[in-house]
């Protein structure tokens, strides 16, 4: 089992800054593709980025890319997202997941955080 806590959340205006952090428990942080999902009022949960257990390969979805960084810490068990430039469409509650397969599909991820809340306004 893996336990994932994400931290960062909170309320910016348009064109700031977050850092969202995910902290893993339970095991080996290096055996598991991490990624973020977000879930936007409404809407299904969407790829936001992913990063490969060795922390050397990185994807992102279209609409986050050249603002999101996505990095992990093996030995720190943690994960974290720079976003920049926010916009009010990354509002969200954002999640992270671990899984030994990784990709973009959420539903491939055997385990999730409980998510934390952006909110960007104007």
């Amino acid at each position: 089992q893996v336990q994932l806590v994400e931290s960062g959340g909170g309320s910016v205006q348009t064109g700031g800054s977050l850092r969202l952090s995910c902290a893993a428990s339970g095991r080996r942080l290096n055996d598991y593709a991490l990624a973020w999902f977000r879930q936007r009022p409404g809407k299904q949960r969407e790829f936001v980025a992913s990063v490969s257990w060795s922390g050397n390969s990185q994807d992102y979805a279209d609409s986050v890319k050249g603002r999101f960084t996505v990095a992990r810490d093996n030995a720190k068990n943690v994960m974290s997202m720079e976003m920049n430039n926010l916009r009010d469409v990354d509002t969200a509650v954002y999640f992270c997941a671990a899984d030994r397969r990784g990709g973009k599909m959420a539903e491939v991820y055997d385990y999730w955080g409980q998510g934390t809340q952006v909110t960007v306004s104007s």
